[in-house]
């Protein structure tokens, strides 16, 4: 149960806020409860729309698709189930196939990944450790296969899911529908729980 309840978008008195929560309308098709819970400081949900939208970019270098997967990743990590769910339906909405997005947690051993992949994944399962696991030889493998601009675009993923990671365990937010039932289909067989967030 949620530890406080999202606000109705229609709540929403900022007009550049609401503009700007549309936006997850058209992308996700529904505004995440993290974001509505937010609303009630309207600078921190600004400013952390502007971030997701500048890690998730469709002018970046790197993949939408692999970006979730990264995401996904980094919140495995820290063990945001909330944050799991809604980054497997974003990786299916960019390309990432349900057959992968079931393989995450064997994405060493799964030929639906390739080194690159396992790589990045590796990179942001380490970042988002606490305490932060990135060694100097991890940080060379992952150089053998990305330029530093997309090291930043990886590590700006990390950091995203890094706030929404901790917003969302921390407010037990209530999962929504979709990413609930998209949790249980694809991530719920190996090692997914709704948990804290019903």
């Amino acid at each position: 149960m949620a530890r406080m309840d999202p606000l109705p978008i229609e709540a929403c008195e900022d007009p550049e806020l609401r503009a700007i929560m549309d936006h997850f309308v058209t992308t996700l098709g529904f505004v995440p409860n993290s974001l509505l819970t937010m609303q009630r400081v309207p600078a921190i949900a600004k400013a952390t729309i502007q971030f997701n939208k500048a890690v998730f970019s469709p002018d970046g270098l790197l993949d939408l698709g692999l970006k979730r997967l990264i995401a996904n990743a980094a919140s495995a990590a820290v063990g945001c189930q909330y944050c799991r769910a809604h980054t497997a339906v974003s990786a299916t909405r960019h390309g990432i196939t349900d057959e992968k997005v079931e393989a995450i947690h064997e994405y060493l051993t799964s030929p639906l990944f390739d080194e690159r992949e396992r790589v990045a994944i590796d990179y942001a399962m380490a970042a988002a450790s606490v305490p932060n696991a990135v060694t100097d030889k991890l940080y060379a493998r992952l150089a053998e296969y990305f330029s530093e601009a997309e090291i930043v675009e990886i590590l700006g993923v990390v950091c995203m899911f890094g706030v929404f990671n901790r917003w969302n365990d921390s407010m037990a937010t209530t999962l929504e529908e979709e990413p609930l039932e998209v949790g249980e289909r694809l991530l719920g067989p190996a090692d997914w729980t709704v948990g804290k967030h019903t």
